[in-house]
Order: C-alpha cells, then sequence, then structure tokens
C-alpha cells in the first residue's frame, strides 16, 4: 500500500472520528438545548425579553404623557380606558379565586369615573361621589335580586373600580386643575415620580439589596430599595419645585415625594398580594414584557390619591 493511500484512509479515519466527536457533543447538549439552557439561547432570550420590554414601556410612557400635554378631553379618555382595563383584570382575578362580581356594573363605573373627575372645578368632585352612590344602589339592587350572588361578589364589584378608577381619577382631578401647560406639567410630575421611584428601587435593590421587605409577598423588594425609591420620587418632586412647577413650593414638593414614593410601594405590594392569593405572576398579557396593564399602574393607583391630597391641601391645585 502506498504511502498516499495510507494518508488518505488515515484522513477518512480521522474525518469519521471527528464527525462522531460532534455527534456525541450535540447528543450530550440535547436535553439542555431542548430546555432553553444553553449559553446562545439564555442571551437570546434576554435580549428578545429587554427588546420587548423596553419597546412597550416606550409606548406606555409616550402614550400617558402625550395625553396629558394634549389637553384634559385627551388625558380622561386615556384614563377612563386604562381605568377600564385595570378593572376587568382585578375582575379576572378574582373569578380565579372564585368570584362573581357584576362586571357590568362595574366595568361601567371603572368607566366613567374618569370621565366625570376631568370635569373642571368642584363638579369633577361631586360627579364622582354622584357615580360612587349610583354604583352602591345599582350593585345593592343586584345582589338583592340576583339569589346566586353572595355578598363577597356585591364587595367585589364595588371595590373592583374603586381600586382601579376612583384611585385614577386622582391623576385626572389633578390635570383638570389647571386646562393649561401647568395642569399637564403637575399631573406628569405626579406619574413620572412614581416611575423614577420604580426604577430607583429597582437599580438600587438590585445592586446593594439585602434586607428583604416583604419575602412572602414580593420577594425582590428590599428595603435598601425602598429607601433608594424614595430618594428618586422627592428628587423629581424637589426638582419641579425648584423651577416653579405649577407653583410648588419645597415643603409640599418634599411631602408629596416622600409620602407618595411610601403608598406607591403599598400599592405594588397590595397588588403582588392579590395574584399571590390566586396564584397568578401578572395580571395579564396586555404589555408585552411587563404583563397586564394592572401591573404598570398598582403604584400609580395609590400615589395618585396621595399626591392629589396633599396638592389640594397644600393649596397647589
Amino acid at each position: 500500500m502506498s504511502r498516499d493511500t495510507q494518508s488518505d484512509e488515515q484522513k477518512a479515519v480521522g474525518l469519521e472520528k471527528g464527525i462522531e466527536r460532534l455527534e456525541n457533543r450535540r447528543e450530550s447538549k440535547e436535553e439542555r438545548r431542548v430546555a432553553g439552557e444553553l449559553k446562545g439561547q439564555r442571551v437570546r432570550g434576554w435580549t428578545e425579553k429587554l427588546i420587548t420590554r423596553t419597546l412597550s414601556g416606550v409606548i406606555y410612557v409616550v402614550v400617558i404623557v402625550g395625553c396629558l400635554v394634549w389637553g384634559i378631553i385627551p388625558t380622561a379618555v386615556l384614563l377612563a380606558a386604562m381605568a377600564w382595563l385595570c378593572c376587568s383584570e382585578f375582575f379576572r382575578i378574582t373569578r380565579m379565586a372564585g368570584r362573581r362580581p357584576s362586571e357590568i356594573l362595574g366595568l361601567g363605573a371603572a368607566l366613567a369615573f374618569p370621565l366625570a373627575a376631568c370635569i373642571p372645578g368642584l363638579v369633577g368632585t361631586e360627579m364622582l361621589l354622584c357615580i360612587l352612590c349610583i354604583l352602591l344602589l345599582a350593585v345593592a339592587t343586584w345582589f338583592v335580586f340576583n339569589p346566586r350572588a353572595n355578598v363577597a361578589d356585591a364587595a367585589v364589584s364595588v371595590f373592583g373600580p374603586v381600586y382601579t378608577s376612583v384611585t385614577l381619577s386622582c391623576l385626572a382631578l389633578v390635570r383638570a386643575s389647571n386646562p393649561g401647560m401647568q395642569g399637564a406639567l403637575i399631573a406628569l410630575v405626579t406619574i413620572g415620580s412614581v416611575w423614577v421611584e420604580d426604577s430607583f428601587a429597582y437599580l438600587v435593590g438590585s445592586s446593594i439589596g439585602k434586607h428583604k421587605m416583604a419575602p412572602r409577598t414580593s420577594p425582590n423588594k428590599s428595603w435598601e430599595g425602598f429607601f433608594g425609591g424614595i430618594v428618586g420620587c422627592v428628587a423629581v418632586w424637589c426638582i419641579a419645585a425648584f423651577f416653579g412647577v405649577g407653583g410648588l413650593t419645597m415643603p409640599v414638593a418634599a411631602l408629596c415625594g416622600v409620602v407618595e414614593a411610601v403608598v406607591a410601594v403599598l400599592g405594588d405590594l397590595f397588588e403582588s398580594r392579590i395574584k399571590r392569593g390566586v396564584g397568578v405572576k401578572d395580571s395579564g398579557n396586555i404589555l408585552p414584557g411587563h404583563g397586564g396593564l394592572l401591573d404598570r399602574t398598582d403604584s400609580i393607583l395609590f400615589g395618585s390619591v396621595v399626591a392629589y391630597f396633599i396638592l389640594q391641601l397644600g393649596g397647589i391645585l
């Protein structure tokens, strides 16, 4: 046998062994590949989630800011739509817990509260009270003549729109306090400070957070993140006061920042507790990468309430 023939046979054998090694290596990774645990798969999945979350978050912020700047009517329509969706997601969660709320009455009220609150002046707050009384009477009537409903169903029917819409209507009241740009700016500070609080809490908590705040309700929250969020929220309000937004004074701004940050975290934990009670991670899937609208708005709901009352008592509105 010539040397060339031996060399060709050796190359062929080497090639076969190389292919065999590649096949064995591929087979050894098959289980990890199916489970999506390969490094490339994890990096690609993380990147896709980050892009999806960022894009949906940007759209969410742009739509809200655009409507606030546009005027009172666009703000009313947007907040009514948000309240309706949040209430719908809340009712979905309660149905998973075995409750049967009157969705027609609850969702109708959720839609009406922000629209009424955007009426400038005292008429808006009076209309809110009027709609609330009508809701109570309507749910009471529904409960009396619906033998299948129990008192928990009636309570949820009222609580749903109060929790998701009356609270959000406080942001509408802030916007309706001034039809011009000052009203838009003070409303933007109200909601923007919550966004900053959430971002600061995440950054600080993920960096140095060691002491768990509510491990059973929200394992990722830490006390370090909580105080970091307060700093961020106060900073936004104080910057607004420094530039004279809406006639803000430093004491009112600092008080708003501290109280709103604390209550915003409470709103987040409250919604997390509701979801944990029925074993769901997200309230819905309308915002890719974020979950439901209620997941993104839970802090704003409670934060808007305290901001409105502090601004009202401080003579800003």
